[in-house]
């Protein structure tokens, strides 16, 4: 039986959304967690991600409602399914527009290599709630909930974010610990952060699991920094949006290729820093399901019987309702 906790401060919830179960999306991104099972640790990154997104999108298609990927697998002709701007939803026309932010798999990696932490993820919002990003870097900054407004701040420097969120948790920076993308970029942002000495978990991929993490005092994860992709930006908001915290991204463009393609998206400021409620705002609702162990979740597992098992997490921002599922399935096939 899933079990579910709410968080205080609660508002009502919205009534487009009313309709959508908020445990059908736990069982998109179950679908696509048990698709691609079977290529978990083959090396295979591209047969992973493929079986999850073939998954994923016939999932979409069977809920009642007329829903456009703004935050997809990249753009039409790069991705010939989830694309950002395809519709889904067999209501088309007639049901409650929804915005759709998915990573049928994310941390194609990690799947590919049995590491930790990969999983299938998805938010929804009512149309207009999830920022429309390109697949282009961002710089992110995120800590879990419990701390004033402002206490972080991307036009900061390191130094400067891990000094005052020490100070608001009342502990030295050596008593700190980021979660950092473990990439040759990052080599400068790591030796800031050790020169304070502040600790560092490195990760491999995956970096929406490393911003949850900081939400979740059983990690030890204070406070997640450095570049990754924006769309994994969004995804990561809308979970904040629901179970509290701070984020901040700001996009990075490498040339004038990528800026043209944000001005596709009706981005025209270079240098803006968006806030939580920038990248997701008004009622959302984010799921997970894990592919393999991780901190967050627990990965798919196949028993000796035969019953497929798997463990995900389903938010609600307008409720602050958390909800952790267990789910065993029989009778599958593939």
């Amino acid at each position: 039986m899933p079990s579910s906790s709410t968080l205080p401060n609660s508002t009502l919830p919205s009534s487009t959304l009313d309709r959508v179960l908020v445990l059908e999306m736990v069982r998109v991104t179950e679908k696509a967690a048990i698709a691609c099972r079977a290529q978990v640790g083959r090396g295979d990154e591209h047969a992973a991600d493929a079986a999850a997104v073939e998954a994923m999108r016939d999932a979409l298609n069977e809920l009642d409602f007329d829903g456009t990927i703004v935050i997809g697998e990249g753009e039409r002709d790069e991705a010939p399914m989830l694309f950002i701007g395809e519709k889904v939803g067999r209501a088309q026309g007639t049901g409650p527009k929804i915005d759709i932010a998915l990573d049928p798999l994310e941390g194609t990696t990690i799947a590919a290599k049995a590491g930790p932490n990969a999983l299938a993820v998805l938010a929804i919002a009512e149309e207009g709630g999830l920022l429309n990003a390109p697949d282009v870097y961002m710089d992110k900054i995120a800590i879990g909930p419990g701390y004033a407004e402002g206490v972080i701040d991307l036009a900061k420097s390191v130094t400067a974010n891990v000094t005052a969120l020490a100070a608001a948790k009342g502990v030295t920076p050596a008593e700190i610990t980021a979660c950092v993308l473990d990439r040759p970029r990052h080599e400068a942002l790591i030796k800031e952060l050790r020169g304070i000495g502040c600790g560092i978990m490195l990760i491999g991929d995956g970096d929406v699991a490393g911003v949850i993490a900081t939400t979740n005092p059983d990690t030890g994860i204070d406070i997640y920094l450095g570049s990754g992709g924006a769309p994994e930006g969004v995804l990561a908001a809308a979970a904040l949006r629901c179970v509290g915290g701070q984020f901040q991204g700001r996009l990075v463009f490498r040339n004038e290729d990528e800026k043209a393609r944000a001005r596709k998206w009706g981005v025209t400021d270079f240098d803006r820093i968006y806030k939580l409620g920038d990248l997701a705002k008004g009622d959302v609702i984010f799921a997970a399901t894990g592919v393999t162990d991780g901190s967050l979740l627990a990965g798919v597992k196949t028993r000796r019987d035969g019953v497929v098992t798997t463990e995900s997490v389903v938010m609600r921002a307008s409720t602050g309702t958390v909800r952790w599922v267990r789910g065993e399935h029989r009778n599958l096939t593939g």
